[in-house]
């Protein structure tokens, strides 16, 4: 989920940036520090930008530096356990498949990605179902959820893990012949009760 926050801090400007503009020099210390960067309480900070209320810088002894106080707004993106997104698959391996989930990457292991038997191919690479044939590969479109998060300080270190197995979920392509099904099954009870109500009605005749 994407997040737009307002966030309150205390920046230090070194004495080597005295000369520059201060509301620059905020700026880009405040993008060093958060940008590309997973917080725990904010979720992985894309973009800072909008930064006001720079307040008067104060001196502290034995530090050249200037401290001043700022707000600033920051968009943010926070892995939410049980939501659940559309994305491609980046990576097939054999022991599951990678998902873009916006700036991160997800993980849906093998064994949550259908309920069907999965053979690794690893010429395609894809998965190849058992008995249903289905493909699973590299570029494909899928609807997954978000089971586990683990967010660490980088971005590389941050695990999220997916499942596919529930209804509704799994590749769109898969979901699409699902529908279809399901359509042609509501079609063909649908003729079925006309014909019972037509032999009904003759038979009344």
């Amino acid at each position: 989920m994407y997040r737009v926050l307002s966030v309150k801090d205390v920046v230090r400007i070194p004495p080597n940036l005295f000369s520059v503009d201060l509301e620059k020099a905020v700026v880009s210390i405040l993008r060093e520090k958060y940008e590309r960067k997973v917080d725990k309480d904010y979720g992985l900070v894309l973009s800072i930008w909008n930064v006001r209320d720079v307040g008067n810088g104060k001196i502290i002894q034995g530090d050249g530096a200037s401290y001043h106080e700022c707000v600033f707004d920051a968009l943010a993106y926070v892995p939410e356990i049980n939501e659940v997104f559309e994305g491609e698959v980046t990576e097939v391996v054999e022991f599951g498949a990678f998902v873009k989930m916006g700036p991160l990457d997800g993980l849906v292991h093998l064994s949550q990605i259908t309920n069907d038997f999965l053979h690794y191919d690893k010429k395609m690479p894809a998965f190849v179902g058992k008995e249903s044939k289905k493909t699973l590969k590299k570029g494909d479109m899928v609807r997954a959820k978000i089971s586990t998060v683990s967010l660490k300080p980088s971005i590389l270190e941050t695990k999220c893990g997916l499942t596919m197995r529930p209804e509704g979920l799994g590749k769109l392509e898969w979901l699409e012949e699902s529908e279809k099904k399901k359509k042609a099954k509501a079609d063909e009870k649908e003729v079925k009760k006309e014909e019972k109500k037509e032999k009904k009605e003759k038979k009344k005749e």
